[in-house]
């Protein structure tokens, strides 16, 4: 047998010159007059530096795992970029077909008031870190972090959420109709 010498994974990824990039023990924040974002990507098996626009991820060992963490790492950073330069958009899209229901934004709190008739309101504390906007019968989520704006987005959704009735039948609710781009049928 012979004993095959691993490599040494390594990526860079080159920043734009909008980015102001701060690096603090594994803690990631980009920053640009769109918005910032914070992530920790401390691990043991991957490393980060950043130096002069360019941030490169670095494994010790050439294995599968730490090629998925790489990559994912990878991901998560482009996805900060892309967020901090044009911002994350979630669309979606009120369903009222038995009762008018009425969706409101008041003081950080989503309130959705006759909701199939319903006579107490259903609301919803609202993460920090998001644009929420109800124009009509859509509602937009904005964020520079994707993380946050579909996390907001699934909140949304499962706030008029109805278990045991058929949703081909009954479909009232709000349902998200575009993910940051890509329509959803």
């Amino acid at each position: 047998m012979t004993n095959k010498k691993s490599k040494k994974l390594s990526i860079e990824i080159k920043l734009p010159k909008d980015v102001q990039t701060q690096l603090d023990k594994g803690i990631l924040t980009l920053k640009s007059p769109k918005g910032e974002v914070k992530r920790n990507f401390l691990d043991k098996n991957i490393g980060i530096e950043y130096k002069e626009g360019t941030i490169t991820l670095k494994a010790s060992k050439s294995n599968r795992v730490n090629k998925k963490l790489i990559k994912s790492c990878n991901a998560h950073i482009k996805n900060m970029i892309r967020g901090c330069l044009e911002g994350h958009k979630y669309t979606l899209k009120i369903c009222s077909g038995h009762f008018p229901m009425n969706v409101s934004v008041n003081n950080n709190q989503l309130i959705v008031k006759n909701f199939l008739g319903e006579k107490v309101p259903r609301t919803l504390e609202l993460k920090q870190g998001a644009e929420v906007k109800v124009e009509g019968d859509s509602i937009s989520v904005e964020s520079a972090s994707k993380e946050i704006a579909g996390q907001i987005s699934a909140d949304i959704e499962l706030l008029t959420r109805r278990t045991g009735y058929d949703g081909r039948i009954f479909q009232d609710g709000i349902y998200i109709t575009n993910k940051d781009g890509k329509e959803i049928q």
